[in-house]
């Protein structure tokens, strides 16, 4: 039975006025009573009539850390994935970016129910986001790319299979000779930089390869991350890099260049995404793909699923290896 008005009233013994006064962000009561209100009303599942009308149907993707309006940007097609197939259900979908200020300032679920969105999806978010933090308990249907949130069912993981890809990766490092390959990727504050380096080692025991420290370093998902971190690793000689994203591979071939290492002569060097950069790099880039226009298609189906009280866990899609020119064989 859906929560109505006078059900919250009820709650807080308080009259049905006041709490419509509060739900509407009125003036003329207190802000003390207006918060207790709406954590009431949160609580209860309360979803306003505008919200259950089919002309009110309104998603919001919410983006942070993450470039996503030019066609070079990872973050374009996985934007556009989500917006195209919400919008063939006509859903209307806005895009929000949040930094720590505004999540600070603003209760997700309270900022959820005052807008009128029915659901989101979160991109680019890290595990020291207060929202993210904050999405255990949330009655909002959530969906989170590269995250994840136990034992919640409003809230859904989405992104590609980092076993699969490291498994794929490393597999075909050694099939053409290379056995000392170095790590390099994102510090690990989110579930997606975690779950590649634990995938990482995994891929590495599995075929019987030393895991060496010294060859293993932690940046950001960027270019001038390189520069900081790839010399230590080069010191100890791996045959072989990978790198927990394309613009690292990218900036990881620029700091060989810049030492005199040829690539891939002297050293293969394998990027994470496959975004445009890997085809203009010289030498191109060997990679793994992420379909991000269907990850956001995922996105968007595992939301609506959510909606309809189908609680959707996991979606992850399969990654492909990309063979282009930045990876050599050995030969012995």
């Amino acid at each position: 039975m859906a929560v109505k008005i006078k059900d919250i009233a009820q709650r807080l013994n308080i009259s049905v006025g006041t709490v419509s006064k509060g739900l509407n962000g009125a003036s003329d009561i207190s802000y003390e009573i207006s918060q207790q209100i709406l954590d009431t009303a949160i609580e209860m599942g309360y979803k306003p009539k505008k919200m259950l009308k089919d002309d009110n149907k309104k998603l919001c993707i919410f983006i942070t850390n993450m470039d996503y309006k030019s066609k070079n940007d990872f973050g374009y097609d996985i934007v556009l994935g989500f917006k195209t197939h919400a919008i063939r259900e006509n859903w209307k979908v806005y895009i929000e970016e949040v930094n720590h200020s505004f999540q600070k300032q603003n209760n997700y679920d309270k900022y959820m129910l005052y807008k009128g969105y029915r659901g989101a999806f979160f991109v680019g978010f890290a595990l020291d986001d207060i929202w993210l933090q904050n999405l255990s308990k949330t009655s909002t249907p959530t969906v989170l790319l590269d995250n994840y949130i136990p034992k919640n069912f409003n809230v859904s993981y989405v992104g590609t299979d980092n076993f699969e890809a490291f498994d794929i990766l490393v597999d075909y490092l050694v099939s053409i000779g290379h056995k000392k390959i170095g790590f390099f990727s994102a510090n690990l504050d989110s579930v997606v930089a975690k779950e590649r380096y634990e995938a990482f080692l995994k891929a590495m025991k599995n075929n019987d390869l030393e895991i060496d420290n010294n060859l293993i370093s932690f940046g950001h998902y960027s270019i001038d991350s390189a520069k900081y971190h790839i010399p230590k690793i080069i010191e100890h000689k791996p045959t072989a890099i990978l790198c927990g994203s394309d613009l690292m591979a990218y900036g990881a071939i620029k700091v060989c260049q810049d030492i005199g290492l040829n690539v891939p002569e002297d050293i293969s060097i394998l990027g994470f995404d496959d975004i445009d950069l890997c085809k203009k790099s010289n030498p191109t880039i060997t990679t793994i793909k992420q379909n991000r226009l269907e990850i956001g298609k995922c996105a968007y189906i595992s939301l609506e699923g959510i909606m309809r009280n189908v609680c959707i866990n996991k979606t992850t899609l399969r990654p492909k290896l990309v063979k282009r020119k930045s990876v050599n064989k050995i030969i012995r």
